[in-house]
């Protein structure tokens, strides 16, 4: 067989072959390559070899058409032909093999493997409410569309980092573990041809920095402040502050609250399950100050939520520009909004009430046997803690006005003023 040195130049000078025949270049640089010119004037290339299919007989499969392909990457697929079939490969079951891979690839989108995640294994997590909501609003907002094997370490890198940029070095810890948690059970099903995962070589302490806890509390003034500035900002966030600093409830488990949780003539509110970070509902009797706070709210129709800006729709959505403000208003800086409830719950430690009352009223678990055995609520026992506090709190923001005015010092007379 004569081989040539094809070009483009000498490609695009061949005529058409002698009617009913096929003219045959083979080049002269890749073995096996040959360029097909029929009777019509089309050009393809072909690569001629004994392919593992039927190893005993020379066969010629198609590369592509000139033109759809250039030369370049005809020799470049007809090499990769023959590495396979030099290893026993036959490239028409690998190209199906990638052309299936490619396609599982595509369907298994981030946001099909998360959601997979979260319905399928989010009730096992502690938080399952914060699970689902950090990583649909920092991953699924971010990745959605794209495949979930070509998440690379940067693209997780840079979502992480735009948290802790943004103030919440704390949530960047936990979104940067939700997502490690989603890769491992993902590789582990082995159903969406994850082999790898994007987290498995980032460090956490080096991304964010290290986890330190926080031990911060707001003095009965600062207190007092942010509580008269709540006042100033009014609805939505206002009163969210003050139902915050109330009921010591997190921050999602009050901006989340609708009303059909709320049972007015018992004075109960009662989170379900999917909001709280345990799992569990969690009953949180509401004081006369709580009530009346939520007597003083609107209520909308296109929607339940109680603290809303699209008709109760959806539920108030970012604290950041809230904090913002009512930092401005209170002059109170350097604090986070969950150390309101650290706050509410040191001083729950003042009030003469059981410690595990004290724990459970803001939703944490019973502690060992307790936690099987004690089935009871505590509901009423929560209530008495709950407006202890409240009275605490209304001293600490109200402190009562002195109804004895000063005694003003006498200025001493002179000697010719007590003559006369």
């Amino acid at each position: 067989m004569p081989k040539t040195n094809l070009t483009d130049r000498f490609i695009k000078s061949r005529r058409p072959a002698p009617s009913g025949q096929r003219d045959v270049y083979y080049d002269a640089i890749v073995p096996g390559l040959a360029l097909r010119v029929t009777d019509a004037g089309h050009k393809s290339f072909v690569l001629v070899a004994r392919f593992p299919i039927h190893p005993k007989n020379m066969t010629r499969r198609a590369i592509g058409n000139y033109g759809a392909i250039s030369l370049d990457t005809a020799r470049e697929r007809a090499r990769l032909w023959l590495q396979w079939i030099e290893r026993g490969i036959d490239p028409v079951v690998e190209n199906a093999r990638q052309a299936a891979a490619a396609q599982h690839k595509q369907v298994n989108t981030f946001a099909a493997v998360a959601t997979d995640f979260l319905d399928r294994h989010g009730r096992t997590l502690k938080k399952q409410g914060e699970a689902r909501r950090i990583i649909e609003r920092e991953f699924v907002r971010r990745w959605g569309a794209r495949p979930a094997a070509d998440i690379t370490p940067q693209d997780v890198s840079i979502a992480i980092r735009a948290i802790v940029s943004r103030g919440a070095p704390y949530q960047a810890h936990n979104a940067f573990g939700y997502l490690r948690r989603l890769y491992s059970w993902a590789i582990g099903t082995q159903e969406y041809g994850l082999t790898s995962s994007p987290v498995e070589r980032l460090s956490p302490k080096d991304l964010i920095g290290r986890r330190e806890p926080r031990e911060r509390t707001l003095t009965d003034a600062e207190l007092r402040s942010v509580w008269q500035a709540a006042d100033q900002m009014g609805y939505p966030y206002g009163p969210v502050f003050r139902l915050l600093i109330l009921t010591g409830q997190r921050e999602r488990e009050v901006a989340d609250m609708s009303w059909s949780e709320i049972d007015v003539r018992d004075r109960l509110w009662t989170i379900p399950a999917s909001r709280m970070k345990g799992g569990a509902a969690h009953e949180v009797p509401l004081s006369p100050a709580t009530m009346s706070l939520l007597d003083t709210l609107p209520r909308f129709t296109a929607g339940d939520f109680v603290f809303t800006t699209t008709a109760g729709a959806k539920p108030i959505n970012g604290f950041s520009k809230a904090k913002v403000r009512i930092d401005r208003l209170s002059g109170v800086t350097g604090w986070k909004i969950h150390d309101l409830r650290r706050s509410m719950r040191t001083h729950l430690s003042a009030l003469p009430v059981q410690d595990m009352v004290r724990e459970l009223v803001i939703a944490h678990a019973k502690p060992g046997l307790h936690r099987v055995y004690d089935q009871h609520a505590y509901q009423a026992e929560k209530r008495q803690c709950l407006e202890l506090w409240e009275r605490r709190l209304l001293s600490i923001v109200q402190p009562p006005i002195a109804d004895v005015l000063p005694l003003s010092i006498a200025r001493p007379r002179s000697k010719e003023s007590i003559a006369t």
